[in-house]
């Protein structure tokens, strides 16, 4: 069985706790993963301004499916996206879709990579 985290610090802001940390199942929940909110939020689910987790939803947000402004994961959507899989207004990663989009596979308005499609041509057409 896993080992199961939980620790949030007294100090608030704006009604969140400064740092949540909450890995593992939660046995007084019943659920099956720890959920993090808080100005910084760490967990397996972590929501918050800075979320780091598995699946993690915040401004700046790190992990392995990553949603937020400032997106960077395995899978990552937001405004500026760097991962795996991005897709963001900036995507950067293996496969990327976005306004700007770079990497292996990128697909966007302006686009860079191996195999990549765009409305606008970047380099000399040898994509």
């Amino acid at each position: 069985m896993r080992e199961t985290v939980r620790r949030r610090s007294s100090k608030r802001l704006f009604g969140l706790p400064l740092v949540d940390i909450a890995y593992g199942p939660d046995r007084e929940r019943g659920g099956r993963h720890g959920v993090a909110h808080g100005i910084i939020a760490i967990g397996d689910r972590a929501e918050g301004v800075i979320a780091l987790g598995g699946k993690a939803r915040g401004i700046i947000a790190l992990g392995g499916n990553a949603r937020g402004v400032i997106a960077l994961g395995g899978s990552a959507m937001g405004i500026i996206a760097l991962g795996g899989v991005a897709l963001g207004l900036i995507a950067l990663g293996g496969a990327a879709v976005g306004g700007i989009a770079v990497g292996g596979a990128a697909a966007g308005i302006v686009a860079s990579g191996k195999r990549s499609a765009s409305l606008l041509e970047i380099g000399d057409g040898r994509n």
